[in-house]
């Protein structure tokens, strides 16, 4: 017995709960990823996380998306009803939370979030528990023509359809997309810290004429080596001191790092002003404004691409659906739902009874 074995159950699937990882048509080559992508292209997560402006944007849309609840649903009559263990924390030993936020940074950083099936209910055949599979250890193949996937390797190993469960995505993912962008705007940091730790430019001595021994000469360098230090140096009529290079002020590196966080908000979908990029151009808007902002431009893709996985039949009955909760994230403050709750219970809408619960007042 393997070790898969001792974690995987492996009950015979039901015709509707048969979702084959293998029926994947490719729209684009691309979109597969940085092994379809040349040189420079693509990007790594490293290089992209060294980036404030990226740093920022994956911690605002992953950490929502981890915070918004998931709800089961009935077609029919948009009931909710209980949602099983695996939508709430697919991976038993940690939090959903946490489970919830790496797939969505892959998802915005990749072409797909992979998951391998830890469990499956027996009578059902439904999968019980997942874990996350990171995507840089997967491996994808086509068929000659590049139109299908046809099989998927881990770790170099083939792995087998039915353990795979594929979030797939509608882009090639960001460190792809961007990653020539990312890949300058990391370099500007680096600059950037260059010039932190040793603000004077580079120092070049020459002598005036005369012949210096080496042990003058090999003194000389060392007296000028610690470039940060505020120590005095003593320098002869027979010697010239001069500076090359350029001072971050000339090489418009402030300029040039603000114009790199505006075109990587654009290349993730971000309004500038969330990662702080387009101080200029804020206008005053109200807490309610600001994350239907993020949710339409940022976060509904990522959202989406959940939401639907999981209302495959794996997952789900076909009588339901599962979806984000976003009525508490998206809610006005008090006076404003006050003002909105006294519309509707006068038109007939909500009575007394539903306002109440709708604000937890029902104990």
């Amino acid at each position: 017995m393997g070790l898969r074995e001792l974690f995987v159950t492996a009950p015979k699937p039901l015709a509707d709960t048969a979702i084959d990882a293998s029926l994947a048509p490719v729209n684009s080559i691309d979109s597969l990823g940085s092994p379809f992508f040349g040189g420079d292209q693509t990007a790594t997560r490293a290089i992209a996380m060294g980036v404030p402006t990226i740093a920022r944007a994956r911690g605002i849309i992953c950490s929502t998306t981890a915070a918004l609840p998931l709800e089961t649903k009935v077609k029919e009559t948009n009931e909710t009803v209980y949602s099983p263990r695996v939508i709430r924390q697919p991976d038993p030993r940690i939090t959903g939370a946490e489970f919830w936020s790496w797939i969505a940074e892959d998802l915005l950083f990749r072409p797909a979030a992979y998951c391998q099936v830890m469990a499956r209910y027996a009578d059902t055949g439904r999968i019980q528990a997942m874990q996350r599979i990171a995507p840089e250890r997967v491996g994808v193949f086509t068929n000659s023509i590049g139109t299908e996937i046809e099989s998927y390797t881990v770790d170099g190993i083939p792995f087998p359809f039915e353990d795979l469960v594929v979030f797939g995505n509608g882009q090639e993912g960001l460190l792809n997309r961007a990653g020539r962008t990312i890949r300058a705007a990391h370099a500007l940091e680096r600059a950037a810290l260059d010039f932190a730790v040793n603000p004077i430019p580079q120092i070049v001595l020459s002598s005036n004429g005369v012949q210096l021994p080496k042990d003058r000469v090999a003194s000389l360098i060392n007296a000028f080596k610690n470039k940060a230090s505020k120590a005095v140096t003593f320098l002869n009529a027979d010697i010239k001191m001069d500076t090359i290079g350029y001072d971050p002020k000339n090489l418009q590196l402030n300029e040039a790092r603000q114009y790199l966080s505006l075109e990587l908000c654009r290349a993730i979908g971000m309004p500038a002003w969330f990662a702080s990029a387009d101080p200029s151009s804020t206008t005053y808007s109200n807490a309610v404004n600001q994350r239907r902002d993020l949710i339409d431009f940022s976060i509904r893709p990522v959202l989406t691409i959940i939401e639907e996985r999981l209302s495959l039949t794996d997952f789900t009955p076909a009588s339901q659906y599962v979806r984000y909760d976003l009525d508490d994230f998206l809610r006005g403050n008090a006076y404003e739902r006050a003002q909105v709750y006294e519309i509707l219970n006068r038109i007939g809408a909500m009575s007394i009874e539903e306002i109440r619960k709708e604000e937890d007042l029902i104990g």
